[in-house]
């Protein structure tokens, strides 16, 4: 059996409604699962290069545009919400504990 996921990343630049359409996507194109990522932005950027100038959408630092990108539980239960409406499977690579 074959089983294709689409990876979604983090390229739905922190907007629900993006990561929604990118699901469509991926039912469109056929795939049985989306994978986000999820990770403890504070884990995995040491708080100098966080607190490092960065201009984003999301602020000044690079510690704004890193929690920009971030899903939290509001997000995934939504996410949640909408792969058992498409009838998708979904699942998040941590990159952290």
């Amino acid at each position: 059996m074959v089983f294709i996921t689409a990876e979604i990343g983090i390229n739905h630049n922190g907007d629900i409604n993006i990561a929604k359409k990118l699901i469509d996507v991926a039912v469109k194109a056929g795939c049985n699962a989306v994978k986000f990522q999820k990770r403890t932005v504070e884990k995995i950027y040491s708080k100098e290069v966080l607190d490092s100038p960065r201009d984003s959408p999301w602020g000044k630092t690079t510690r704004e545009q890193k929690m920009g990108l971030e899903f939290g539980q509001k997000e995934y239960n939504k996410i949640d919400e909408y792969c058992k409406d498409k009838k998708i499977e979904w699942y998040a690579s941590a990159w952290d504990l």
